[in-house]
């Protein structure tokens, strides 16, 4: 069994800027300044847009970058020319470029296949400054998007949803939010009622009319219990409901969509001429 981990070494919520090795901010500030230079689509994520809508600093082992597909080759094209070593680790949604012991990591979607990168990703990306270079991160809404399935037991995201909600309401733009979720608007609603819980007061930070449809499909969804609906376990967590699907005998639905978005993506990172493993020797 794992050791469990000390509280006093857990990282806590600050808006103190986190001190970095000064060869993982040059390959940050490198990697930035070289795709800027090449000009292909990306946008910051991670802890560096988390920052930009909360003011919440994080120290982070990596730089999250979303990319699409389509663009995936390009980007790994540059890094490789500008002395990198580069891979793709897992075709359905991520490479990495390295630099001795650092590393950034090329986002094209969730690993569970179901919310993919896409061109408006990039294109409502928002001006910003990461380490001295100019750059973009994604909006609030995408970066929501994001995050909702990042709901696992070693890692929950939701209260960095609560915070880019409570620090962007003024703005945020519910509608394309929903646009973004589509047919996984529960995930976002389950988000919604912890933000509720949290930060009762600000309630009225997601508009009436937001809980008010989510609660209506919501609704009408118990109403018709479906005997013939299709175990989700999986999507959010394949290990802590692996008995479901190992010795339950339900569907995995995480190992059915990740073969069609590998199906989507095939010969895209082909392209790229950097190593790719075989991901069918992973657990699902």
């Amino acid at each position: 069994m794992p050791e469990p981990l000390n509280p006093e070494e857990l990282p806590k919520t600050s808006s103190l800027p986190a001190e970095s090795p000064e060869e993982q901010v040059g390959l940050f500030r490198d990697v930035l300044e070289a795709l800027e230079r090449r000009r292909v689509p990306y946008a910051v994520s991670g802890a560096f847009a988390l920052r930009q809508h909360t003011g919440i600093c994080r120290q982070t082992k990596d730089l999250d970058l979303f990319v699409t597909a389509a663009n995936c080759g390009a980007a790994l094209r540059c890094l490789r020319e500008e002395g990198m070593e580069c891979e793709v680790t897992d075709p359905v949604w991520l490479a990495k470029a390295k630099r001795g012991e650092h590393f950034v990591d090329l986002i094209t979607g969730m690993s569970n296949g179901l919310i993919v990168v896409e061109d408006s990703w990039i294109e409502r990306a928002q001006p910003a400054v990461v380490h001295g270079a100019r750059t973009r991160v994604l909006a609030p809404e995408e970066l929501v998007a994001s995050k909702i399935f990042v709901a696992r037991r070693e890692r929950f995201d939701g209260a960095d949803i609560a915070h880019v909600i409570y620090g962007t309401h003024d703005s945020f733009d519910w509608r394309r939010e929903l646009e973004l979720v589509g047919e996984h608007w529960e995930m976002l609603l389950w988000s919604l009622v912890l933000f509720r819980y949290v930060y009762p007061a600000q309630s009225h930070y997601v508009p009436a009319e937001i809980w008010c449809e989510l609660l209506r499909r919501f609704e009408a969804e118990i109403r018709k219990t479906d005997s013939e609906a299709t175990f989700r376990g999986s999507l959010v967590d394949d290990n802590m409901f692996a008995i479901d699907v190992n010795e339950w005998r339900m569907p995995n639905l995480l190992a059915q969509r990740r073969a069609q978005r590998l199906a989507e993506v095939d010969g895209t990172q082909a392209s790229c001429n950097v190593p790719t493993p075989d991901w069918t020797k992973k657990s699902a």
